[in-house]
């Protein structure tokens, strides 16, 4: 059903190449010259493609922001293109015009993991991979039959770029959420005595920090199950709700590490501790504030009660204790860790290299070796299924494919958005947090700002543009409102929706699409908008 779902959306793309056309600029001369003043037809200064695995989606290669040609060397080779492979990036065809009727698979797509579940919750569960996959295909075929015209950038078509780079970065994404889930499955924590305010309150004050250490993903799967069983007999939904709050986002703005989009920072020339540095003030405002609204609620909810004769009364307490077995899962979450490093370490020593997505393999073979060593009983311990990690697997593929043409639009207009303070990157870049993939999104919002100030989405350009403060408010702004704002929605940010689906696959009934989001109104907006006053307007 999956093949026919792509072959049949594959079609319907191709038919719509033949009745919708697309429109490129006029001449390969006016793109040139375009470029050379660091602007598509539409005034947007637009990002450097150059680099091989550059994830910003819809982004269109320029010259230097001066105008002035790039600096060859003796062999008429730029210096940045033979860092990566020896190509010169010299030569760009002509750039396509995104219409906005081609976003409306992707809204088709968000509109259909929201309601679906709601208007039919067994169709959805056995035919979403349907949707994403016809989904995606009517893009992909758009991309690769429309933007089809030859010598865009290396031998290859504007669509065929583009699509390489998505399915780059789906490769990179799913390897390290994936690892992370299966290496964790193998991993058991055990957590002795019951669920109260102050027990859990702690754990996840706990998983806030370790989100910097393993990741977001990595905490969510290591702490979910056993946060769930510690709390057996009280547990409601709005505790997992908190819980994809705290440590499926909002902890892990500290690393590049923590949250994705921080990670593709990192991969830009954002320096590694710049976050920690610039971001943990807000950082602690944000998960204590969250951390107080749990506790709360939780002591509201009260204790774990028994049925006998005489009516309910509390369960008995029991001492509390925390035990950790599972090295060889240990092991393998420090090796998929340290293979995030693999890709930027080797490519100043192994331009040839560049483009092949090493440390993603590395992570696949590592989480591969994992499951096989782990003890089968930790498994069964902590009720490890592959379903997880599936149905985000599946359903990113057509998020990642639907959301090209979405950040091309927004790269090509985003002049239109009048983004020239920190506070309009904050919530332009968590509006679009919300409700696109969150990494992406940064990116596309640091181009933005990159491209205002004059500089390139490089190393050299993001540390001339952090020199200075606006630049490091702006950037402060939307790694954070990538960060938090991902939590809004179940598809804001890759853990959401795992630890909602580990939820579930445990029997607790988790809020819809519409439901979690109402929460998220209720409940954590009201702390981004302190954020947002206290460090933008008070002290900004």
């Amino acid at each position: 059903m999956w093949c026919a779902s792509l072959v049949l959306g594959a079609v319907l793309g191709w038919g719509l190449v033949l009745m919708a056309p697309p429109s490129y600029e006029s001449s390969q001369h006016e793109a040139a010259d375009s470029q050379a003043h660091g602007q598509d037809s539409n005034g947007f200064e637009i990002a450097s493609a150059g680099d091989e695995l550059d994830t910003t989606i819809g982004a269109v290669p320029q010259q230097h922001a001066d105008g002035t040609e790039p600096e060859v060397d003796g062999d008429g080779v730029e210096p940045l293109a033979a860092a990566h492979g020896g190509e010169a990036d010299h030569h760009y065809g002509p750039a396509p015009q995104i219409p906005l009727w081609l976003v409306v698979p992707f809204a088709v797509l968000l509109g259909s993991i929201a309601l679906m579940p709601f208007i039919n919750e067994g169709f959805w569960h056995h035919h979403f991979p349907d949707f994403a996959f016809f989904l995606g295909g009517i893009t992909l075929a758009y991309y690769l039959f429309g933007f089809n015209e030859p010598d865009y950038s290396h031998g290859m078509s504007y669509g065929g770029y583009q699509m390489k780079h998505v399915a780059l970065e789906y490769i990179q994404f799913i390897a390290l959420i994936g690892g992370l889930y299966v290496a964790s499955g193998g991993i058991l924590i055990n957590v002795s005595g019951r669920g109260t305010p102050v027990v859990n309150t702690g754990l996840l004050a706990v998983g806030a920090v370790i989100a910097n250490i393993v990741g977001t993903t990595g905490a969510s799967v290591l702490l979910i199950r056993p946060f769930m069983r510690v709390n057996k007999g009280r547990l409601k939904p709005i505790h997992v709700v908190l819980f994809i709050f705290i440590v499926s986002n909002c902890g892990g703005a500290l690393t590049p590490i923590g949250d994705p989009p921080l990670y593709l920072g990192f991969l830009k020339g954002v320096p590694f501790f710049w976050t920690l540095t610039h971001l943990w003030p807000m950082w602690a405002v944000c998960v204590g504030m969250l951390l107080a609204v749990f506790f709360i609620i939780d002591t509201m909810i009260g204790p774990a009660k028994v049925s006998d004769d005489e009516g309910e009364a509390p369960v008995a307490s029991e001492p509390f204790g925390v035990s950790i077995k599972g090295m060889s899962g240990i092991i393998a979450l420090a090796l998929i860790i340290g293979a995030v490093f693999l890709d930027p370490a080797l490519k100043p020593v192994a331009p040839a290299l560049a483009g092949i997505p090493l440390g993603a393999m590395v992570q696949v073979v590592v989480a591969i070796a994992a499951y096989k060593i782990a003890n089968p009983a930790y498994h069964q311990a902590n009720e490890f299924t592959f379903f997880p990690v599936k149905e985000v697997g599946l359903l990113f593929v057509g998020i990642f494919a639907t959301m090209a043409p979405a950040l091309g639009y927004l790269a090509a207009h985003g002049a239109e958005l009048g983004l020239n303070s920190p506070t309009k990157f904050y919530f332009a870049t968590g509006a679009l947090s919300g409700v696109l993939d969150n990494a992406p999104t940064y990116l596309n919002f640091l181009q933005v700002a990159l491209s205002a100030a004059g500089e390139e989405l490089n190393a050299e350009g993001i540390h001339s543009f952090i020199d200075h403060e606006p630049g490091i408010h702006e950037l402060m702004a939307i790694s954070l409102g990538a960060v938090f704002f991902g939590a809004m929605t179940y598809i804001g940010n890759g853990p959401n929706f795992m630890v909602r689906a580990i939820a579930e696959s445990q029997g607790l009934k988790m809020p819809s699409f519409f439901g979690y989001m109402a929460r998220a109104i209720a409940l954590l907006l009201p702390v981004l908008l302190a954020i947002w006053l206290i460090f933008f307007v008070i002290l900004g």
